[in-house]
């Protein structure tokens, strides 16, 4: 029996050899990180199974997919509170991006590449193109550091073309269109819940550990409590909500479908109520810019004028009066307009003293350069040791003059592009209502990018930077909007019709 035994189990070794070694392998890379990482090294390598299962959905399921990845980048930074994620936040949801960029391009022709020749890839590969040329600059007299060029090269220019690459390949028809927009009303609405709970229950344990990790000084001014939702931030929260809700206004208003406008209006409303939660003040620009943009572009003195005095009735009661300055969010939001505000006094001031450092250096300090590497004898470390407070400011600090300059005027020339496509190529009312909304959330976070450093943050890429690549996108597949929105028109005709018979037959 013995040798039964011993001649079924070798022959058994014999015909699985490979899977007993790649088992082994297995096993030893899983003790490895537990001993190193503990708990969640373990779990990196037990998920290792699902990582064919993903790429198979995504590769099979695109738009599933893609829903998926817009969700990831709305929580990642929340998730971030509650779970020590031991990789890189960008690790986790970039994969993602390669394997739907990767399944589109290999598919690649005249008729979906024609998504991707347009102004802002255009713009941006310029962009991309001053960051590699970063690679000569020496400022700081140090060896070159690949490392931290290429990642800042990736979080500064490659994470943002990929991202909008992605968009505009995926969401390629007006079905898909709509999908984009109602998963963004979908999480921004999910996200106001979340800003609600916060308020009215406080923070939870995460949240918390959170605010004592540093958050607190920044959250937490003179009694007044920012919230965040799930956001990395206060700042980028609100000016992100500030874009969504003039992005969601504007489709609202110009959509001719009932339970649309519905839909939006009150998605709207949602994200203007963050946007105060979030005591983020320079929301209020971010929200005004769309709005004076929309005024230009929606082509109607009637709204227009509606709009403007909308916009400046608002003005009014946040800068000339004092309704309602018991409300802590009020207060703080009408703190914008207080030119004597110390906060503001503050950044001014950072950005005097860092003037005088950075008109040696019109390079910037550089992106292949790692901050803690500089020594102290080194007169571009305080530089490093200033906050800067805003993308701008970031950009000007490592990449000079020269690239906040090329990078503002990317951003200019792709919201032009974009603003003439809506004014000029667009026929349909409520598709420009589309991409009218795109152009302006899209100026809105430049100006959040202005005073913040959100740009780069997450969502604002796959969503803001997504939704401008689609305005480019819009007049390529209008035809097809056209005959969409007929078909909704026509149900909801339908509807209305049976509605009325129903309520004639009720009466006899």
């Amino acid at each position: 029996m013995n040798n039964s035994y011993s001649k079924s189990f070798s022959e058994y070794k014999n015909e699985n050899r490979g899977r007993i070694i790649s088992l082994l392998l297995l096993f030893s890379l899983s003790m490895y990180l537990f001993y190193n990482m503990g708990i969640p090294g373990l779990a990196i390598v037990c998920m290792l199974p699902l990582v064919p299962i993903a790429i198979y959905l995504t590769l099979r399921y695109k738009l599933f997919a893609f829903g998926v990845l817009f969700v990831l980048n709305y929580v990642i930074m929340g998730i971030g509170r509650y779970v020590n994620i031991p990789l890189p936040i960008t690790a986790i949801s970039q994969p993602m991006v390669f394997l739907l960029l990767f399944s589109e391009l290999i598919n690649i022709n005249e008729k979906n590449g024609k998504y991707l020749a347009n102004t802002m890839y255009f713009m941006f590969s310029i962009w991309i193109g001053y960051l590699v040329l970063e690679i000569l600059n020496n400022t700081c007299d140090l060896p070159f550091d690949f490392g931290s060029w290429f990642l800042n090269t990736y979080l500064l220019g490659l994470q943002i073309i990929f991202g909008f690459m992605v968009v505009s390949l995926v969401i390629n028809n007006p079905q898909r269109l709509f999908f984009f927009l109602k998963i963004w009303a979908v999480m921004s609405i999910i996200a106001t819940i979340w800003a609600f709970r916060q308020k009215t229950f406080g923070f939870d344990n995460g949240e918390n550990g959170w605010l004592m990790g540093g958050g607190r000084t920044t959250h937490i001014i003179g009694g007044t409590i920012r919230y965040f939702s799930f956001f990395s931030d206060a700042a980028n929260f609100g000016c992100h909500m500030a874009a969504a809700a003039i992005a969601f206004f504007i489709v609202g208003a110009t959509s001719k479908i009932k339970r649309h406008k519905l839909f939006f209006f009150f998605t709207g409303a949602c994200c203007t109520y963050s946007m105060f939660t979030s005591g983020t003040r320079t929301a209020i620009f971010c929200f005004l810019a769309g709005t004076c943009l929309y005024i230009i572009l929606s082509k109607s003195i009637k709204l227009g004028a509606i709009v403007t005095i909308l916009v400046a009735s608002f003005t009014f009661f946040l800068a000339f009066t004092t309704i309602g300055q018991s409300n802590s969010m009020i207060r703080r939001m009408r703190s914008a307009f207080d030119k004597d505000d110390a906060s503001s006094n503050v950044r001014d001031i950072n950005k005097q003293a860092l003037k005088k450092y950075m008109q040696d250096a019109p390079w910037g300090l550089g992106i292949s350069v790692d901050p803690k590497a500089i020594p102290s004898n080194n007169k571009y470390k305080i530089v490093t040791q200033t906050a800067s407070d805003s993308t701008y400011v970031y950009l000007w600090e490592y990449t000079g003059i020269i690239g906040e300059y090329l990078f503002a005027l990317v951003n200019i020339v792709t919201l032009f592009g974009g603003c003439y496509i809506v004014l000029f190529r667009i026929k349909n009312k409520s598709l420009q209502g589309i991409g009218a909304a795109f152009c302006c959330s899209f100026a809105a976070i430049n100006v959040g990018g202005y005073a913040n450093n959100i740009l780069t943050q997450y969502p604002n890429i796959i969503v803001l930077f997504g939704s401008m690549a689609l305005t480019y996108s819009l007049p390529l597949f209008e035809g097809d909007y056209n005959k969409f929105e007929e078909a909704l028109i026509a149900e909801q005709e339908e509807k209305k019709r049976i509605k009325l018979e129903k309520k004639r037959a009720s009466r006899l």
